[in-house]
């Protein structure tokens, strides 16, 4: 069968922003009777139909459309997919060209140019829109019938519904391609607001009584510079600003396997094809990336290594020290027996300490000394501790191999795990002692492992109930403090609850961004360390323990604990406040200094993925969760809700019925550890 390429143009009158806008005047003509007659102009389209709701609402721009002899499709308002699907199966499309009817300097050129290379590529998808290739206005996406029909089947949010081809970009299904025409000159030229429209109109007047001009004429005659303010060029221009990282990053995931060794720094997590990605230079909160940006860093800190701020002087100044007398030799070093005192005399139910490097490391060390104590292999696990079998084996309980999706994170895969170790590790919901007290008397259970909180203040009751417990049944349990330790005290968060573990773990914050983390436990446990192997080179150098003491020296003479929870506590005020002034409904979480909210609706990541891509633009690197720092002062904190404040405005609005889409320039990032490209 021959192909039938049917452009669809989706448009209504309803925009909450400004609405009427498709039928107001540029010269002489409606701004959607100008996109009628420039895509006419197209050779290789065969046929334009314009898609509009079917309610009385949008009865006047129905009869418009008529009247100027146009194709109508009239549909669900709400449901723009359906609409999209219902037209080209009306219209007997055999690909489809998506546009909207905000757009009127749509060239017909260009989109000749994209047919031309769809058609010869065989894609299923082609877009000029991700990475941002075009000023705002030009965006076009085509794709096949068949392409649009398994979306209509398969997607389901009411995001996919609402916005025709997110569920596209997402999936691994279909052959994708990006197409680049021109530079992306940084020009907002689509219509969402009156002030749009008015410089459109500058442009239509300088061409008059041509309509038929194409973008490169816009550029070449430099209206762009004539017409348009630099805020509106600066929303626009910002993807640009970070090409040094994201050309590393693709070079990286040739030749690193998965890009990098963090997963919770891979780009896809903050911002596809356009995160900075990597950095040239980080002091006190200010991270330089490869492109020279500078940004304030609002969000994870080093993923929660720097309370004290990147390059703490004292604490570099102990390492440089260090580092002169030598890191490594045949000898110890005496650095580890005097923090594992100063550990004891911050903790002093504990006896012994064991050091490693890592978070993974010592969890791992500390569920072989529990396993050893208790002489059962057996675990209960509440929270996230880590990348090693152990660990991961709780995944093997269920056929799908997803037994962790419903505990804390998504994704976790568990190739390589050994099946045998089945069942040995079973995960239990925070604050459900029940289900606690089941696994423990189904499972012969031997250590009991936990974080004493991670998305809520500690649940003092629940943490006492499950020391009891493990009283009576003779486990061992471990409260993993690798996030939580020295950020709600000197040490521990334990110690203020006043719930004592038989084994703590520390870990990120400990050392202030060098490689650092401790074991504590009581003598009677720790002792069989030395009845299993457990020893590493590199667990033996100099730098980690020299970094570790002078930090808990600069922590104690600031009293950082109390200053980072101050941070944190006006954040989380300044989140209420502004979401209740907005009516915008969300939920703070976490304790103070490790805090963190979210949009309890289906939007949650693309409303994140929409706060990282603004707050890139203003230099900022920020999500929707803040690891405080020392750094993070008054003016610092005023400045971010500054910005903020305008980015919930738009989140407002989009929660009142405005297209999301129009202002995400990426991919929506990537929730939990589901997919990485």
């Amino acid at each position: 069968m021959r192909k039938k390429i049917v452009a669809i143009v989706q448009a209504r009158l309803t925009s909450k922003r400004f609405p009427n806008k498709v039928i107001k005047k540029i010269g002489n003509l409606t701004m959607i009777e100008i996109i009628f007659h420039r895509l006419k102009k197209s050779r290789l389209i065969d046929q334009l139909v314009f898609a509009i709701p079917s309610n009385k609402k949008n009865k006047k721009l129905y009869e418009h459309l008529i009247q100027i002899k146009a194709n109508v499709y009239r549909g669900s308002e709400n449901n723009v997919l359906d609409r999209y699907y219902k037209a080209a199966k009306m219209y007997n499309a055999s690909d489809i060209i998506r546009i909207t009817a905000d757009c009127p300097l749509i060239d017909p050129g260009f989109i000749d140019r994209m047919i031309s290379k769809y058609l010869k590529k065989r894609s299923d998808y082609l877009t000029n829109g991700f990475p941002p290739n075009y000023s705002d206005g030009f965006d076009v996406e085509i794709f096949s019938f068949n392409t649009l029909k398994f979306t209509k089947k398969n997607a389901s949010t009411k995001f996919d519904l609402e916005h025709v081809t997110p569920f596209i970009w997402r999936t691994k299904k279909f052959k994708k391609e990006s197409m680049k025409l021109i530079n992306n000159y940084g020009i907002k030229l689509s219509v969402d607001e009156k002030e749009n429209l008015k410089q459109v109109k500058k442009i239509y007047r300088y061409f008059k009584p041509n309509i038929f001009f194409s973008v490169k004429d816009i550029f070449e005659n430099n209206l762009h510079k004539k017409f348009f303010n630099k805020k509106i060029k600066k929303d626009y221009f910002f993807a640009n600003k970070t090409k040094t990282g994201q050309k590393l990053w693709k070079k990286a995931k040739k030749v690193i396997s998965g890009g990098n060794m963090l997963i919770s720094k891979n780009p896809e997590r903050y911002l596809p094809n356009m995160w900075p990605t990597y950095f040239k230079s980080a002091k006190g909160c200010k991270v330089t990336d490869l492109d020279n940006n500078e940004y304030i860093d609002f969000s994870l800190m080093g993923i929660g290594t720097n309370i004290l701020g990147y390059g703490n002087p004292f604490v570099d100044a102990a390492v440089k020290k260090v580092i002169d007398k030598g890191n490594m030799s045949t000898l110890n070093c005496p650095e580890e027996v005097k923090l594992a005192e100063k550990l004891i005399e911050l903790h002093p139910w504990f006896d012994m300490a064991k050091f490693a490097r890592t978070g993974g490391e010592a969890n791992s060390v500390a569920i072989r000394i529990a396993r050893a104590a208790s002489g059962k292999d057996n675990v209960a696990i509440c929270g996230y501790h880590g990348w090693h079998d152990w660990y991961l084996s709780a995944n093997l309980n269920s056929k799908e191999g997803n037994n962790l999706d419903n505990h804390l994170l998504r994704g976790l895969n568990i190739k390589g795990v050994p099946k045998k170790l089945k069942k040995t590790v079973f995960p239990f919901k925070y604050g459900n002692l029940e289900e606690l007290n089941k696994i423990i008397k189904e499972n012969n259970i031997g250590v009991i492992k936990m974080e004493i909180c991670r998305n809520t203040e500690p649940n003092i009751n629940f943490l006492k109930s499950v020391r009891k417990l493990a009283n009576k049944n003779n486990i061992v349990l471990i409260f993993d403090e690798c996030t939580t330790g020295f950020r709600q005290s000197l040490g521990g968060l334990h110690k203020n609850i006043d719930v004592r573990p038989d084994i703590a773990i520390f870990g990120k914050a400990l050392g202030n961004g060098y490689a650092i983390t401790a074991i504590l436990g009581k003598r009677n446990i720790m002792e069989n360390s030395q009845k299993s192997f457990i020893s590493s080179t590199f667990w033996t150098d100099r730098v980690g323990p020299a970094a570790a003491l002078k930090t808990i020296q600069v922590m104690q003479e600031r009293k950082t604990w109390i200053t980072i929870t101050k941070i944190g506590k006006k954040i989380q005020d300044g989140w209420k406040e502004l979401a209740g002034t907005l009516n915008l409904i969300i939920k703070v979480n976490g304790i103070p200094s490790l805090t963190n909210f979210t949009f309890p609706n289906n939007k949650n990541q693309i409303y994140k993925t929409l706060i990282t891509q603004e707050m890139l633009k203003e230099n900022f690197l920020a999500t929707n969760t803040v690891y405080c720092s020392i750094k993070h002062n008054n003016l610092i904190i005023d400045r971010y809700f500054e910005k903020l404040e305008n980015i919930f405005k738009t989140i407002k609005s989009c929660e009142e019925g405005d297209d999301v889409s129009r202002y995400l320039k990426s991919n929506i990032s990537v929730k939990d550890f589901e997919r990485f490209n």
